[in-house]
C-alpha cells in the first residue's frame, strides 16, 4: 500500500468511540505506535464518561517517548464538529444539551483537538493511505498520466454513512454536516429516507418481506449465510434482500458520482456482502435514464468499473490512448478521452481508515 507524504514524525492521540467501549491509541508516520487501551464508555454518566476520556488519553500519553502534537478522533453525532461540541447522542445518553468536549480536552492537554464524523474520516483515510494511492500507482504503472484526487466513501452497517474528499481535502461543509447521505430520499420507499433501505435493519426487513422467517435473534450475517446456502432458511428471500439493498445503493451513488465525479470506496460490516449486493448496485450505476421523449441516456456520465473484478482493472487503468496535434505546431500531445470512475472496497479496513483519517486530518490542520 503506497503512502502519501502527509506522514511525518509527529504523534497524534486517537480514540475509537463506541457506545460500550472507548479504545485509545497513538499514531506516528501512519502507524500505531502503542498498544491500544480500552475503557468502558460509561455513556449514562456524563462525569464518569468525560473523566474516562481524559484518563484514556493520559494513559496513552504516558507511553510516548515524547510529546503528542494533537488529539484527533471521530465521535458520534449530532455535533458541531468544527467547534468540538457534542449534542444529544443515542448511544451515549449522558451527552445531552451540548457538551464542549473539544475545549475540555484542549484545556487539559494544551494541544490542538480535532473531532470529526466517522464517515468523513473514513473517506479521508482511504484517500490519503488507501484506495486512491493504490489506484494512482496502478495508473502510473500502466503508463497513464491520469491522477485521481477526489473520493466518495460510504459505510454500510447499522446506518448509512458517507464522506467526501475533493482535491485531496475532506469536504466538511459550512455547518460541519456535509455528506449526510443517510437522509437523502429513499429511491425504493416513498416519503422515507435512504437509510431505511441501506442498513442492517433494512436487510432483515427485506428478508421478511420477501418471504423469509425472522427469528428473534437473527442478524444480517445470518441472512448472508442463508443467501450463501450455509444456513437453513429461505435462500431466495435472502438473495433478494441483498439485491434490493444493492439497488438502493446504486441508485443513490449514481447521483453522488454525477455530482462529485469521483471514485467510490465502500466500508462497514455489510461491505463484506459485496458479492451479493454489488451486481445490483453496478447494474443501477451502469444503467440508463430517459428524457420525456423516451431518449435513453447513461445514468452516469462516466464509465463505471468494478475495482474488485480483476478483469476490469486493465480496462480502468488503460483508458483510451490517443494523441492529438497541437494547432500551428508539429507537436502532438497524449490524450485520454475516457471519463471513468471505479467502485471498490476499503483497502485499509473501516476502523483503520477512520483512525488514519483522523491522524491525517490533524497533521493537515496543524501544519
Amino acid at each position: 500500500m503506497e503512502k502519501q507524504t502527509i506522514s511525518d514524525d509527529r504523534v497524534v492521540l486517537t480514540l475509537d468511540a463506541g457506545g460500550t467501549n472507548f479504545v485509545f491509541s497513538a499514531i506516528r508516520e501512519a502507524r500505531e505506535i502503542v498498544e491500544p487501551e480500552t475503557f468502558p464508555s460509561h455513556g449514562n454518566n456524563l462525569d464518569l464518561c468525560l473523566t474516562t476520556i481524559i484518563q484514556g488519553f493520559e494513559s496513552i500519553r504516558k507511553k510516548l517517548p515524547g510529546e503528542a502534537a494533537a488529539i484527533s478522533f471521530a465521535f458520534p453525532g449530532p455535533a458541531d464538529y468544527m467547534n468540538g461540541i457534542i449534542g444529544d447522542l443515542a448511544n451515549l445518553p449522558a451527552f445531552r444539551g451540548g457538551i464542549a468536549l473539544g475545549d475540555m480536552l484542549k484545556d487539559h492537554f494544551g494541544i490542538p483537538v480535532y473531532i470529526n464524523n466517522d464517515g468523513d474520516l473514513f473517506a479521508y483515510g482511504e484517500a490519503v493511505y488507501g484506495i486512491l494511492p493504490e489506484l494512482n500507482r496502478m495508473l502510473k504503472d500502466a503508463g497513464s498520466n491520469k491522477v485521481y484526487r477526489n473520493l466518495i466513501g460510504i459505510t454500510l452497517g447499522t446506518g448509512f454513512g458517507c464522506g467526501l474528499v475533493r482535491n485531496s481535502e475532506p469536504v466538511i461543509g459550512d455547518n460541519g454536516a456535509a455528506a449526510e447521505i443517510w437522509l437523502v430520499r429513499n429511491p425504493l420507499r416513498e416519503n422515507s429516507f435512504a437509510e431505511e433501505s441501506i442498513s442492517m435493519r433494512a436487510i432483515l426487513r427485506e428478508y421478511a418481506s420477501a418471504g423469509g422467517t425472522l427469528s428473534a435473534d437473527m442478524t444480517p450475517f445470518d441472512v448472508f449465510l442463508v443467501a450463501k446456502g450455509s444456513k437453513s432458511g429461505n435462500r431466495e428471500a435472502a438473495i433478494q434482500s441483498f439485491r434490493t439493498f444493492g439497488t438502493a445503493i446504486g441508485t443513490i451513488l449514481s447521483d453522488v458520482v454525477n455530482l462529485m465525479d469521483a471514485c467510490v470506496v465502500i466500508g462497514g460490516g455489510l461491505a463484506n456482502a459485496w458479492e451479493l449486493f454489488s451486481p445490483a448496485m453496478l447494474e443501477q450505476m451502469r444503467g440508463s435514464i430517459s428524457n420525456f421523449e423516451g431518449k435513453s441516456l447513461p445514468r452516469i456520465l462516466m464509465k463505471v468499473y468494478d475495482l474488485e473484478n480483476a478483469a476490469e482493472i486493465p480496462l480502468f487503468t488503460g483508458g483510451e490512448r490517443k494523441e492529438v496535434k497541437v494547432p500551428f505546431s508539429e507537436r502532438r500531445v497524449a490524450y485520454d478521452p475516457m471519463k471513468r470512475v471505479g467502485v471498490g472496497l476499503s483497502r485499509l479496513g473501516t476502523n483503520t481508515a477512520v483512525a488514519l483519517g483522523a491522524y491525517a486530518f490533524a497533521l493537515r490542520a496543524s501544519h
